[in-house]
C-alpha cells in the first residue's frame, strides 16, 4: 500500500506554457536555483530561496522548450528547442548570451544527453540527421529508446550496436539509467514500467514489469542517491517508488493536467532535497520527502 500523500511544500507559477523540462543547480551555491523549459518557448531560472523568477530566457524562437541542463561548475545552460536547435548560454554575472548553437535537424521530443567525460570535456548526444565521428580510443556506452519499443546499447566510438531489447509495444517516452548499478527503467503510453539491467557481456535483459493505475508516463527520474524513482504520469500524478524494488511510497496529487516532467534537487544537504514536477497545468510544485532515514526500499 501507497503512503498518505504529502501536499507540496510550495508552487511556482508564471511560466506561460506546458513545462516540458527541469533541471535543479543547487550544489556549490549560495542560491538554489532551478530551470525549467516551457511549450512557449521560455527558459526561467527560479531561485527558490525567493520562489520567483530570477531571470527568463526567449531563445527558441517561440518554440517548445523540451531540455534544459548546465555545465558543471560553471554559469553555462545548454537547451534544446523544437526549432531544431541545441544552444549553448553564458549566464555569468547577469548575463544571458547565445555562445553557440547547433542546427539538429529533428523536430521530435527526443531528450538529448550530455556526458563529461573529463574536466572540461563533454559529450552530447541527441537525436538529428547527420552523424559526428567520435575521438578513437575506448569510448562511452550510449542508450536510446526508440519509437518501436525497442531500447539499443550502442558503443559511441565504434558506432556498433552491443544489445538490443524490445521493452514496449508502443514508442519509448522516457528512460533514466543507474550506472552505480547498471540498472534502469523505461516508460511509456501503456500502463506499466519496464525495468532492465546490464549484465557483465553489455547485454540489456529485462526484468518483470511494473503495473500502473492508469496509462502514460512522460518522464522518470533516479535520485542521486538511488533511493527514490519519481514518474511522471499522463493521469496528473506524480508516483514515487523505492527504486532497489520499485516498491510504490506515494501517489503525488496536486496538477489538473498532464505531468511533463520531474527532477530530484541536488542539495548537498539531504534534509533540503528536493522533488519538482511540471505539468500542461503551467505549474511546477515542489515537494520534501522521504529523505534519509526513511524506509525507501
Amino acid at each position: 500500500m501507497s503512503r498518505p500523500a504529502p501536499s507540496p511544500i510550495y508552487t511556482l507559477r508564471g511560466a506561460g506554457g506546458p513545462l516540458n523540462t527541469l533541471h535543479f543547480s543547487c550544489h556549490g551555491r549560495d542560491t538554489p536555483l532551478l530551470f525549467s523549459g516551457s511549450g512557449k518557448g521560455a527558459i526561467h531560472m527560479w531561485n527558490l530561496n525567493s520562489r520567483r523568477a530570477q531571470k527568463i530566457v526567449e531563445g527558441h524562437s517561440g518554440s517548445s522548450v523540451i531540455w534544459v541542463s548546465t555545465l558543471q561548475a560553471t554559469d553555462t545552460l545548454i537547451s534544446q528547442g523544437r526549432d531544431m536547435q541545441v544552444c549553448l548560454w553564458d549566464l555569468s554575472e547577469g548575463r544571458s548570451a547565445l555562445m553557440d548553437s547547433v542546427w539538429t535537424g529533428s523536430v521530435g521530443f527526443c531528450q538529448p544527453s550530455m556526458l563529461e567525460t573529463s574536466p572540461g570535456t563533454r559529450l552530447l548526444a541527441f537525436a538529428g540527421q547527420q552523424t559526428e565521428e567520435p575521438d578513437s580510443g575506448p569510448g562511452p556506452l550510449l542508450l536510446a529508446g526508440y519509437e518501436d519499443g525497442s531500447l539499443l546499447l550502442w558503443d559511441v566510438t565504434q558506432r556498433s550496436k552491443l544489445s538490443q531489447a524490445k521493452a514496449h509495444p508502443e514508442p519509448v517516452m522516457c528512460l533514466t539509467f543507474d550506472t552505480n548499478c547498471l540498472r534502469g527503467i523505461s516508460g511509456s503510453s501503456e500502463k506499466k514500467l519496464s525495468p532492465w539491467m546490464l549484465d557483465r557481456q553489455n547485454n540489456l535483459q529485462l526484468q518483470e514489469c511494473v503495473t500502473l493505475v492508469n496509462p502514460g508516463v512522460s518522464q522518470l527520474c533516479i535520485r542521486g542517491d538511488g533511493k527514490l524513482l519519481a514518474s511522471a504520469g499522463w493521469d496528473h500524478r506524480v508516483r514515487v517508488f523505492g527504486w532497489k524494488k520499485l516498491r510504490p511510497l506515494a501517489v503525488l496529487q496536486y496538477h489538473t493536467d498532464m505531468v511533463l516532467s520531474v527532477a530530484f534537487s541536488d542539495h548537498q544537504d539531504p534534509r533540503q532535497r528536493l522533488l519538482a514536477a511540471g505539468s500542461k497545468d503551467q505549474r511546477i510544485s515542489l515537494w520534501s520527502i522521504y529523505n534519509e532515514g526513511g524506509d525507501t526500499s
